[in-house]
């Protein structure tokens, strides 16, 4: 079966030009004077920008600017810093399109699917944690007449944020409106494969905070996000990444005893019961979860597809015609449902996974997205994959592909698929599908992940505890209760009282 229609990639590519820095409320170019250069994987190999290529000495001078900004920030009333936080999110939706159009030409996602919603994302966490900014508060414990003890939940100082470039800026609402709302000040070490719209983000974030509370930085993870990590003046890291960088975070950060926060990897189960109304809603679901409009480049696609044995050719038809009608192509146009894969060596990674599965003997080819079969050369498109028939046990099954590669395992007794869906290193998210309440809530309370969505396949919802278990990750972001707990720290205080 051919998969996935193609679409240009002829138009509205921008012309390039250098970015700078923005490190103590002034744009800079690096110490060195050193330049990345910056491609789309819309062309392949056409330069759109260069940005700094940030070394250790940059990294410092961010910190320092962070430092010395940080008690003035940490002492505004909380209701100061909601405002600012709120006159950010209506200039981000002030300039929505122009963030999306940036987002979907640095990445690769397509600007109607992936980049638009990415901004909204990006306006509503600014104002979710300018809402709870109130809620960073301590307990008073009654002691007695002649105590007074109570807590206070003081900001940790400097937050390192270490971005990932698949969503560069949903990352960002995680980790920066948070920090930020708990009176911290923030050093940001932007992905080196997608900055651009990071950048964009601490201009419209620059018109309304003092300098050296947001300052960001570009240039590669060895070097600059190495020494992000490494600095003593940063007291937390917070890292959105791979699970192999996210040891070597953890590692570094914890030799010297700083806080840090790690979301990482997944390979998560998409668990379908027999019962299921195999229908346009629950196949529309079912391909949000996959992740494919992302072209699988996201830590939360669901990829291992367990389909029980009774509706398993039935859901897999339905599947992969639903994801042989999208469009692949051009991130900037309209009708593109599905973007290009970020640059030249992810394409390189998934192709090999890919030309794996499609070797394999014992495993059939239920869709072949491969980018020989899409005919299209102009940049690095690739369209969804899937492949039949497989087990829990084959690599493709087991290790993150992040493409949109996926891989359907039939099952018969729920015990069996729990087991198979747990049998993994990571634990982020899984998706259970079934009428049946009692069974979708067994299901979900067995399975050893962070996240579990019932009957649904989207993203992130603002608000809410997210984080994984096992080797996804160490902590959690997004909600009021993720933000106290990761970006601030509790002090006891007891004091005697004169009761005459």
């Amino acid at each position: 079966m051919t998969s996935t229609q193609i679409s240009s990639t002829s138009t509205d590519i921008p012309t390039a030009r250098d970015y700078l820095m923005f490190v103590d409320g002034e744009w800079t170019e690096s110490v060195s004077g050193q330049w990345t250069t910056i491609t789309t994987p819309a062309i392949r190999e056409h330069v759109i920008a260069r940005t700094p290529a940030a070394d250790q000495r940059d990294v410092d001078l961010a910190v320092r600017a962070a430092r010395q900004a940080f008690p003035s920030w940490r002492s505004h009333h909380f209701t100061a810093r909601a405002r600012i936080l709120g006159r950010i999110a209506d200039a981000i939706e002030e300039r929505a399109e122009e963030l999306a159009r940036l987002t979907a030409v640095d990445t690769g996602n397509a600007l109607r699917t992936q980049a638009r919603p990415e901004v909204t994302t990006l306006a509503n966490l600014f104002r979710f944690f300018a809402g709870v900014s109130g809620e960073i508060k301590g307990t008073v414990l009654p002691a007695g007449d002649d105590q007074l003890q109570y807590t206070r939940q003081e900001p940790l100082g400097v937050i390192g944020c270490i971005l990932p470039w698949n969503s560069p800026l949903m990352i960002a609402g995680f980790k920066i409106p948070a920090a930020l709302a708990a009176g911290n000040t923030v050093v940001v070490k932007a992905a080196d494969a997608a900055p651009l719209s990071v950048l964009l983000l601490a201009e419209i974030c620059a018109e309304f905070l003092p300098a050296g509370v947001l300052n960001v930085l570009t240039g590669t993870g060895a070097v600059a996000g190495g020494a992000l990590v490494q600095h003593p003046g940063v007291d937390k890291l917070s890292f959105t990444g791979s699970t192999e960088v996210g040891r070597r975070v953890a590692r570094e950060a914890g030799g010297r005893l700083a806080h840090v926060s790690l979301e990482l990897g997944g390979k998560n189960p998409s668990i379908v019961f027999p019962d299921v109304d195999i229908d346009s809603t629950f196949v529309e679901q079912l391909l949000l979860s996959t992740r494919v409009h992302r072209q699988g480049q996201s830590c939360t696609a669901g990829t291992r597809l367990f389909l029980h044995k009774d509706v398993y050719d039935d859901v897999l038809d339905q599947l992969v015609s639903a994801l042989g009608a999208l469009r692949v192509g051009n991130p900037l146009e309209e009708q593109t449902d599905i973007g290009a894969i970020v640059n030249k060596h992810q394409f390189n990674s998934v192709s090999s996974f890919l030309e794996e599965g499609l070797s394999t003997p014992s495993v059939s080819v239920a869709l072949d997205g491969s980018p020989g079969r899409l005919g299209n050369e102009e940049g690095y498109y690739m369209g969804p994959t899937v492949l039949s028939g497989a087990d829990n046990s084959w690599r493709l099954s087991r290790e993150e592909i992040f493409g949109p590669v996926l891989v359907a395992i039939p099952w018969s007794e729920q015990d069996e698929v729990i087991d198979m869906a747990n049998d993994s290193h990571y634990g982020l998210s899984a998706y259970v599908w079934t009428k049946d309440l009692d069974r979708a809530l067994t299901t979900a309370h067995r399975l050893e992940t962070g996240w579990v969505q019932v009957n649904q396949g989207g993203g992130q919802m603002v608000g809410q505890s997210y984080g994984g278990y096992k080797s996804s990750g160490i902590g959690r972001e997004v909600s009021a209760e993720g933000m106290i707990a990761g970006f601030t720290q509790t002090k006891q205080i007891n004091v005697r009282l004169n009761t005459r």
